[in-house]
């Protein structure tokens, strides 16, 4: 068996990039890298577990018991392919559809670039100081900008703009004013709760909460543009963990405001909980979706939702805390997943 096969069962990955993880957990905790080699490849095997979830879960540090309550890589692909027909994903993956979808969720404006002419794109930024502009298709931020009107010469300068095709804007929307308990915590993106719900027999379940907020003066708060995402409980409205990044960096405090985050609370959770629980029937041949909710002075709103769910959030280390996984909240709703 060669150790360039043995790395795509350990994570789907080239042994370069197999070898990076090692190398750096190896500098953390001064394992042997053959010790390390074999417990990955071990992992992958009995848990599903690719070299990324070893790394950002610390598999390294656990004992069999505790790695058999996380959800994997594949375990968690195992769960959208059962729960998820595929041939609806496009609702989710083409924002255009999804907004019309769930045109009742939103909480804002949203145009369609091709359905609108210019009298209604020029109604649209009467009075509007910023817009988002997004392509139909992406994901992480990628391709949306926030756009200032007062850059533009006339509102014909700027509907040429987002009509370019070269820019690839699909929708503008407007800038959703958050509420001041989100926004101060870090007021340069719109902060979200990341809500996922996996539906059985026809009745929705909260499997899990984070909170995820931008930093260094981005304008979004994916994890991939340097944002940090923490634990949530839904029940108490506080954020329950320290701030997670990409990078495998932990805070205490938002390293942009200073804001402590254990503790820190959030309005509308019963709202926010019968929300995306309404908006998790909305597609039925759809079980199991990430949901992105922001918090404005009315109440929440849906900004998007995820066929694709992350599984990672709720399962980073957080210090203090039990070795358990999300393993066991799907196994309520589905016993017999494994």
């Amino acid at each position: 068996m060669s150790l360039k096969y043995i790395a795509r069962i350990a994570g789907g990955a080239s042994f370069g990039k197999m070898k990076k993880v090692i190398d750096s957990i190896h500098k953390k905790t001064g394992k042997s890298k053959a010790e390390l080699f074999f417990d990955m490849v071990n992992c992958s095997l009995r848990y599903g577990a690719g070299y990324y979830d070893y790394q950002i879960f610390e598999f390294y540090n656990m004992n069999a018991r505790e790695r058999r309550t996380y959800m994997t890589r594949v375990k968690n692909k195992r769960l959208i392919m059962h729960a998820n027909d595929q041939s609806y994903s496009y609702i989710f993956d083409q924002k255009n559809v999804f907004d019309k979808r769930f045109k009742a969720f939103l909480g804002r404006e949203v145009l369609d670039l091709k359905e609108i002419n210019f009298p209604a794109f020029a109604a649209f930024v009467q009075g509007r100081e910023a817009f988002f502009a997004k392509p139909y298709v992406g994901e992480s931020g990628k391709g949306i900008e926030k756009i200032q009107t007062a850059n533009f010469a006339d509102i014909k300068a700027l509907y040429a703009y987002v009509k370019d095709p070269r820019k690839n804007f699909g929708l503008i929307e407007e800038v959703i004013v958050q509420h001041k308990a989100a926004a101060a915590i870090y007021p340069c993106s719109l902060n979200c709760l990341r809500i996922v719900t996996l539906v059985e027999k026809g009745v929705p379940h909260i499997l899990y909460a984070v909170f995820k907020m931008g930093n260094n003066g981005n304008f979004v708060d994916n994890l991939e543009n340097g944002g940090i995402a923490c634990s949530f409980d839904l029940e108490t409205g506080k954020i329950n963990g320290p701030g997670h990044t990409s990078a495998l960096i932990n805070y205490d405090k938002h390293p942009y405001t200073g804001v402590s985050f254990v503790g820190y609370a959030l309005p509308y959770m019963e709202q926010i909980k019968a929300l995306v629980k309404k908006a998790a029937l909305v597609v039925p041949q759809i079980r199991y979706v990430g949901w992105d909710v922001c918090i404005t002075e009315k109440g929440p709103a849906i900004v998007e939702g995820n066929d694709y769910p992350a599984y990672d959030f709720p399962q980073l280390p957080d210090p203090g805390k039990p070795r358990t996984g999300l393993l066991a909240k799907v196994q309520a709703v589905l016993p017999d997943f494994k």
